[in-house]
């Protein structure tokens, strides 16, 4: 007898919110109803066309049901609602785009989803989680976490914009249970454990490589540090990583997917400093940078390794290793970070330094400014992450102007 298929709604059909529609909708056992915000035309009319190294080329993919608001899609309960919206505080908060499932009549008329948040940054769970608790005090809401590494693109073709993903050939996903508090959790309640057992095997079964934890905001903080110091740092550099890490040599007509050799620090010079004697086998697009801007990554990171280390230490060991947190992050993620950007084939752009390139507003707040509010409160002192979060400030507020007076002159429907 087989399982009858779960309502899922998935909200944001850009391209993470396009591939795991399909993977659910691949699994076979969920019914999926997608809510399009800004791209409903283009993929009401065409579909989506996938080109994925992993699942395929699919010319003009579609959900079960496909609606341009949330409003139009109350007309059943839902297992799961899956959040693939960029979190970007400053245009709308999680309870507001959520407000038609959060009140009545819908939230007299049904139970509560599970909240599946495929967000990135820090803090994304904070606002809805105090809603649900408004809603129902005597319940305790379900909300997964999630930390997602997926390389794919929104790209437009024939004109027509926004009805095309560029996939490569890998998605996966870690995810645990969102808590208040007890960031530093060991293991999963039966029911914990029961409710995030059911919705990976549905994720695996549409090909999606996940990954259970018992305490997911270690791993968010982790996977978090990369977009906070490297992707902010090429967005206000307004260059990809390539301009930081791809040596002279190794600019294409070399031999592509070769693994450059490290460039070495200069001719003669020793490292004048512990972070450049740290980095000085980083692959560098100059021996200046690696004086100077790879230091600085180095230390960057190593700041957000010390907040880490102070919120997710063990009350019974404080001073001892923070799992999920690798002492030696700094360079580990610097070393191969350069490898994969100084290779004459890469063409990856950090999503933050996309949103600058287009004008639009960036996901400042939950990337980078939660860090350095987090930092504040555990008292360790961030004077380079602060110093990139004042900076994106002023490109924020610039994309935020830019943003609300295209709106203001675009027609209401």
């Amino acid at each position: 007898m087989t399982s009858p298929l779960k309502d899922v709604l998935l909200i944001g059909y850009g391209a993470v919110g396009a591939i795991y529609s399909l993977i659910l909708k691949r699994s076979s056992g969920a019914r999926v109803t997608v809510v399009a915000r800004s791209n409903f035309g283009a993929a009401n009319a065409h579909g989506m066309d996938i080109r994925s190294a992993k699942y395929g080329n699919i010319q003009g993919w579609r959900p079960d049901r496909l609606f341009p608001k949330l409003e139009h899609a109350l007309d059943r309960p839902y297992a799961y609602v899956f959040l693939t919206t960029k979190a970007i505080p400053e245009l709308q908060r999680t309870p507001a785009l959520l407000a038609p499932l959060l009140s009545d009549p819908y939230a007299n008329a049904h139970p509560q989803p599970t909240y599946v948040l495929m967000q990135n940054g820090l803090g994304v769970e904070t606002e809805l989680y105090d809603a649900l608790k408004r809603l129902k005090p005597e319940e305790e809401p379900r909300i997964v976490s999630t930390a997602v590494w997926i390389g794919t693109n929104l790209v437009s073709q024939n004109h027509v914009e926004q009805n095309a993903v560029e996939h490569n050939d890998f998605d996966r996903v870690s995810m645990g249970i969102y808590r208040r508090t007890n960031l530093t959790a060991t293991e999963n309640t039966p029911a914990e454990a029961a409710l995030l057992d059911e919705l990976a095997d549905l994720l695996r079964a549409g090909g999606s490589q996940v990954t259970v934890v018992p305490e997911i905001q270690r791993v968010k903080f982790a996977k978090n540090m990369w977009n906070a110091v490297l992707g902010a740092s090429a967005a206000l550099a307004r260059e990809s990583l390539r301009a930081f890490f791809r040596p002279p040599e190794c600019e294409p007509g070399y031999e592509p997917g070769s693994v450059p050799p490290p460039t070495p620090q200069s001719d003669s010079e020793e490292p004048r400093t512990e972070s450049e004697r740290r980095t000085a086998d980083v692959p560098r697009a100059s021996p200046a940078l690696g004086q100077y801007t790879i230091p600085l990554l180095y230390d960057a990171l190593q700041e957000l390794s010390a907040v880490g280390q102070k919120l997710f230490a063990s009350p019974e060991n404080p001073d001892g290793p923070v799992e999920g947190i690798d002492p030696d992050v700094a360079y580990k993620t610097l070393l191969n970070t350069a490898r994969i950007h100084a290779r004459p084939d890469s063409k990856h752009l950090a999503s933050m330094l996309v949103d600058v390139q287009a004008g639009r507003p960036m996901e400042v707040e939950h990337v980078i400014g939660e860090v350095v509010r987090m930092g504040r409160r555990a008292g360790v002192a961030m004077p380079r992450m602060e110093t990139l979060y004042a900076l994106l400030l002023v490109v924020q507020n610039q994309a935020l102007r830019k943003y609300r007076e295209g709106a203001s002159a675009r027609p209401q429907l």
